[in-house]
């Protein structure tokens, strides 16, 4: 058996993964991940992944892509190898999974849908998204859907605005207060910010994909290639869906967890289903004084919560808040995870 067959039969956990943004952030990741107590402009943890960061200045070709523990290997590659023993049937893993952490108001934005996203980006995959609230700070909040109805040309007057007025947008909007716990689902097209204040785990469809035509970002200016990835006002305000207003609108966004299984110590949750989106699934399991068998493979699960230990196959590991890892098709039912206390973890997976 070659070192990489091996890995396949265990589950793969990776190298810490964060990206630079122009934006500043991740003091919360001290209470996550033991990091230091401060903002930088490295508020992001990409988790698992495939995806190259589209960064005007990249530090390397490879940042964004997630490295296997202990390797210079890329997840990336290790599927490419190995598909079989990591997907079984599933053709691709093909989704993003991030940590971020927002000190301040991210630019007002939206992401393409997969037909624009063909057309403009030779893509593929769009930018629908999940976001589950995980810390805050006070005031949090995000923005979600226009507030009245809206239109292009007076958005685009709006985006002239923000140079002299990086606020300009904000009132168009409608707010929403968070908390811990809350769980939105945001799809393609639909204009959206995050507040200050925000420890989000995001799920995705796998790109960097982002239109966000305000001309500053704090204190930072963004360029126009920051702003339309390339293409010129008029197209790129097009990625806009100017009929997603009223309240109505934002409630929608939040979903409420779905209980699958509630016995012997172990809350199983849908948080997103293929009714909601046909981009990605995701989970939540939280055990209590228990024990459970991990059948469900190709999964990827971030230990949100607590700790315990995961177990099989003469391979032991303890794991506890911060910690993720993904479980390959070739480990399925052969590893379990217990807990003499209490531990969470969300579970994401592809939409197959």
């Amino acid at each position: 058996m070659t070192d990489e067959t091996k890995l396949c039969t265990r589950p793969l956990f990776f190298e810490r993964n964060r990206v630079f943004r122009v934006y500043r952030g991740g003091k919360l990741f001290h209470d996550f991940f033991g990091d230091p107590a401060e903002d930088g402009n490295r508020p992001e943890e990409w988790v698992a992944s495939q995806v190259r960061a589209l960064n005007r200045e990249q530090e390397s070709e490879t940042e964004g892509l997630s490295l296997l523990e202990n390797t210079h290997l890329t997840f990336a590659d290790l599927l490419a190898r190995n598909k079989k023993a990591l997907l079984g049937d599933i053709p691709k893993f093909d989704i993003l999974v991030k940590l971020l952490d927002s000190a301040i108001r991210l630019p007002i934005q939206a992401h393409p849908d997969r037909q624009f996203s063909e057309k403009y980006f030779h893509s593929k995959y769009g930018k629908t998204e999940m976001w589950l609230i995980l810390q805050t700070r006070p005031d949090a909040c995000i923005y979600f859907g226009f507030k009245d109805k809206t239109d292009k040309q007076t958005f685009s007057r709006l985006v002239e605005e923000s140079m002299t007025n990086k606020d300009a947008m904000v009132p168009y909007l409608n707010r929403v207060d968070v908390k811990p716990g809350d769980v939105y689902l945001i799809p393609a097209k639909t204009v959206h910010a995050i507040g200050a204040g925000c420890l989000i785990l995001e799920v995705q469809e796998p790109t960097d994909l982002t239109i966000q035509p305000e001309y500053w970002c704090d204190d930072y200016q963004l360029n126009d290639y920051e702003m339309y990835l390339g293409l010129g006002k008029d197209v790129a305000l097009d990625c806009f869906d100017y009929n997603k207003y009223g309240k109505e609108v934002a409630d929608a966004a939040r979903k409420s967890p779905r209980t699958l299984q509630d016995e012997n110590g172990h809350l199983y949750e849908q948080l997103i289903g293929t009714e909601d989106t046909p981009c990605f699934r995701v989970f939540r399991h939280t055990l209590t004084q228990a024990e459970t068998l991990l059948t469900s493979a190709p999964s990827l699960f971030i230990v949100t919560e607590g700790e315990g230990t995961l177990y099989g196959d003469g391979y032991q590991r303890r794991i506890s808040k911060g910690d993720y890892f993904f479980l390959p098709y070739a480990a399925k039912d052969k590893y379990s995870l217990k807990t003499a206390e209490k531990i969470c973890l969300v579970e994401c997976k592809a939409a197959q």
